[in-house]
């Protein structure tokens, strides 16, 4: 009977010990135990076994482990949910669970496999407002937000959360949205005026957080045991379902061309941001935005600057938060964040 090996094992073994890392050990417990566990005997199985794409790009591991935590949020498995948070968590009983679960809803995870995973965390919005005020600053204009890779649409919504940056606070004091993230550094400066004149987003696969099906698929990516990231995202869905924007079906080169390409409005600042997406784009999405990025560089004036927003993975424990700028092109790392916004190691103000 065959069971992982070679790059597929390593790429689950590999999200184990990053969800330990990232503060989640029970997520780490599911990916290891299919790791140690998972056969050809499923249809789930054999689809995990025989996967065409690179394991560790398409984020398979993660895949795997949300449908069963979608399972368990449906109420389709009592033994899953026995043995799931906030319950104590004993590996044997887990194990049980997650090999009785595959077999009552074999079609449902293996179909549950078919997209990526949307996280869209809301702590990341840390890094958001924190570029978002220094931009602010610099230019002394509204924005233009641009956001790719947007998923739900709730970092779209990132200038109306609360914020907590040590002493200092930004937001409105009522909305239901809080977040808290360790800021090492020099706080940003929060009395720079930020206004959005206009924002939008675009995704391969949005959701929509009114509909109840969307809303549970995103919340299954949140990781079982991590509770203030489930109320957090909960919070930040409502928010986005009262909103007047939607996140658009597009491919995000042809996006960011139409978007960019057009003739600059002078009055603000254009900007593109997008955290943790650009892993997921295929190299021609990704030379065809840096290029659409450049020459709507050249096009910039200081009445209708565009600026370039990316948090990503560079192969380091931390993200890398880099801003560049037209005119002129600067292109500075202006923070490291963890992937999930628990901390922003702020590098400018």
């Amino acid at each position: 009977m065959a069971r992982m090996a070679g790059d597929l094992l390593k790429a689950f073994q590999s999200q184990a010990g990053s969800s330990r890392k990232l503060g989640s050990p029970f997520t780490a417990e599911i990916c290891e135990l299919l790791a140690e566990h998972l056969d050809d005997s499923s249809r789930f199985g054999r689809r995990i076994l025989g996967w065409p794409g690179d394991p560790f790009a398409d984020a398979l591991a993660l895949r795997a482990a949300a449908g069963f935590h979608a399972l368990k949020r449906a109420g389709k498995s009592t033994r899953l949910a026995a043995a799931y948070p906030p319950n104590p968590v004993d590996r044997a009983a887990l194990t049980e669970a997650v090999i009785d679960a595959i077999g009552s809803h074999d079609d449902f995870l293996h179909d549950w496999l078919d997209s990526p995973p949307q996280t869209n965390e809301v702590a990341r919005s840390s890094v958001l407002i924190g570029s978002a005020l220094l931009l602010a600053s610099e230019f002394g204009l509204p924005l233009d937000w641009h956001e790719i890779g947007a998923s739900m649409g709730l970092n779209l919504g990132f200038d109306r959360y609360r914020y907590e940056f040590g002493s200092d606070r930004w937001g409105a004091a009522d909305s239901p949205v809080l977040i808290h993230s360790e800021w090492r550094g020099v706080n940003p400066d929060t009395t720079a005026p930020v206004e959005l004149r206009s924002r939008a987003g675009c995704d391969l696969n949005p959701l929509d957080p009114g509909l109840p099906a969307d809303r549970e698929r995103l919340l299954a990516y949140v990781w079982a045991d991590q509770t203030e990231r489930l109320a957090r995202a909960s919070a930040a869905l409502d928010v986005a379902a009262a909103a007047p924007w939607r996140v658009e079906k597009a491919d995000a080169a042809a996006w960011v061309a139409r978007h960019f390409s057009a003739p600059p409005r002078p009055g603000a600042a254009r900007v593109l941001a997008h955290t943790i997406v650009w892993q997921y784009l295929p190299e021609t999405t990704r030379q065809a935005i840096m290029q659409t990025m450049q020459d709507a560089g050249e096009r910039a004036t200081p009445e209708a600057p565009v600026a370039w927003l990316r948090m990503e993975a560079d192969g380091r424990d931390t993200a890398g938060v880099r801003l560049r700028v037209w005119p002129g092109g600067t292109d500075l790392e202006i923070a490291r964040a963890d992937f999930h916004g628990r901390f922003v190691e702020w590098q400018t103000r």
